[in-house]
């Protein structure tokens, strides 16, 4: 049992009051620290990134975008591009890869993920 509570028991009292308790939460902007900022987000590189920033640096912000956002095209959630890879029509011969895997003394599985690494070898060697 915690001392307030045995104390308070010992003096006599059986019910302990609640304190309330207010709490604020301040936005201030990630820059220069001023209040009253909201969180911006936006994408690079296809990262996504969130600063809170208040008025005159969200302003800033929206200036030094602005010439690429009018530039650029706008992308739905839903219709984000494909991310850059190899195209379909260059899939490789995954039977073809663990017979040549298996001649170059590499572990590859039957079935399953062939590593990436086992797929780069491939690669350089063909």
């Amino acid at each position: 049992m915690c001392k307030v509570l045995a104390t308070a028991r010992s003096l006599g009292v059986t019910k302990i009051g609640v304190m309330a308790r207010t709490v604020s939460v301040v936005m201030t902007d990630d820059l220069d620290g001023s209040p009253g900022a909201e969180t911006v987000q936006f994408v690079l590189d296809g990262v996504s990134y969130e600063i809170d920033l208040g008025k005159a640096n969200r302003a800033k912000l929206g200036t030094a975008f602005a010439p690429y956002i009018q530039a650029g095209r706008r992308v739905s959630r839903s219709g984000r591009r494909r991310a850059v890879g190899r195209p379909a029509a260059e899939r490789v011969d995954r039977a073809a890869v663990r017979a040549w895997a298996r001649e170059a003394g590499l572990a590859v599985s039957e079935r399953g993920r062939i590593s990436a690494e086992v797929m780069h070898q491939y690669e350089d060697a063909h």
